[in-house]
C-alpha cells in the first residue's frame, strides 16, 4: 500500500504570488504613502509650485524622498539644475536595488528596464524572498496601489492645501520616518538582513555629517547590497548541500 507523503518544506515548490496578493499587500504602505502626498502637495503649493506642476511631478517621478529634497531647494531659492541634481543623488538608492532585482525580471534588456521602473522602496522590500530573489507580481501590485494613492494624495494636498493648513500641525511630517522604519522590521526576517541594515546604517550615519545630500544614502544601499548578495549566497550554497 503506497502512502503519500508530504515534501519537507524546502523540496515544496514555491508559489508564486499574484497581483492581488501584492494590492493587498501593498495597502498599509499606501495609505501612509497617500497621506504623505497630501503633505507634498501642500509644501509643493508654499514652495511656489502651480497645482499642475506638483500633480505632474508625482505622476512621473513617484519618489518621496526626491520630490521634497527638489522642493526644499525650490523653496530655499535654488535653480532646477540644484534640484534635479539633488533628487537624482536620492534617487541613486535605486541603482543597488535595480541590480539585485535584474536577475528576477523576464525579457531582454528594455523590457526589464521597464519593469523595473515599478520599484519603489516598500514594494522592493515586500517582494524580496529570503533567498535574495523577488516576486515580480508582489512587486508590481503593490506599486500599483501605492502610486494612486501617491498622485491621489497629491491631487489633494496641491488643490486643497489653503483648506488642510499646515502638514506639520496634522502630524504628516512624523509619517516619513515611520514609513521606512516599518519598511525595516518588515525586512529584517533573517539574520543576513539585520546584519546589512546594521551596515548600511553605520555606513550613513558616518557619512552624513561630512557628505553630500544622497551620497550617504548611495553609498550605505550598496553597503546593504554586498549583505544581501551574501545572504543569496549562504542560501544557493544551503540549497546545493
Amino acid at each position: 500500500m503506497q502512502t503519500s507523503e508530504r515534501p519537507p518544506a524546502e523540496e515544496q515548490p514555491r508559489r508564486e504570488a499574484s497581483l492581488r496578493d501584492g494590492l493587498r499587500a501593498g495597502v498599509p504602505f499606501a495609505i501612509a504613502g497617500g497621506l504623505l502626498a497630501v503633505s507634498f502637495g501642500v509644501v509643493a503649493r508654499q514652495a511656489g509650485l502651480s497645482p499642475l506642476a506638483a500633480i505632474v511631478m508625482s505622476a512621473i517621478v513617484y519618489a518621496g524622498s526626491a520630490q521634497f529634497t527638489a522642493i526644499a531647494i525650490f523653496a530655499q531659492g535654488g535653480g532646477i539644475g540644484a534640484a534635479v541634481g539633488a533628487a537624482g543623488m536620492m534617487n541613486s538608492r535605486f541603482l543597488p536595488m535595480g541590480v539585485a532585482l535584474a536577475p528576477s525580471l523576464h525579457g531582454r534588456a528594455l523590457w526589464r528596464a521597464l519593469q523595473g521602473q515599478a520599484v519603489v522602496d516598500a514594494s522592493w522590500a515586500l517582494a524580496v524572498r529570503e533567498d535574495g530573489t523577488f516576486d515580480r507580481k508582489l512587486l508590481f501590485g503593490s506599486s500599483a496601489i501605492q502610486y494612486v494613492t501617491w498622485t491621489g494624495g497629491t491631487v489633494l494636498g496641491a488643490l486643497a492645501g489653503d483648506v488642510l493648513g499646515d502638514p506639520d500641525a496634522l502630524g504628516l511630517d512624523a509619517l516619513y520616518p515611520a514609513f521606512f522604519l516599518a519598511l525595516l522590521i518588515a525586512e529584517a526576517r533573517s539574520r543576513g538582513a539585520r546584519s546589512a541594515a546594521a551596515l548600511g546604517a553605520l555606513i550613513a550615519l558616518v557619512l552624513v555629517p561630512i557628505a553630500p545630500a544622497g551620497v550617504p544614502v548611495l553609498v550605505a544601499s550598496a553597503g546593504a547590497l554586498i549583505g544581501l548578495t551574501r545572504t543569496a549566497q549562504a542560501e544557493a550554497a544551503k540549497a546545493r548541500s
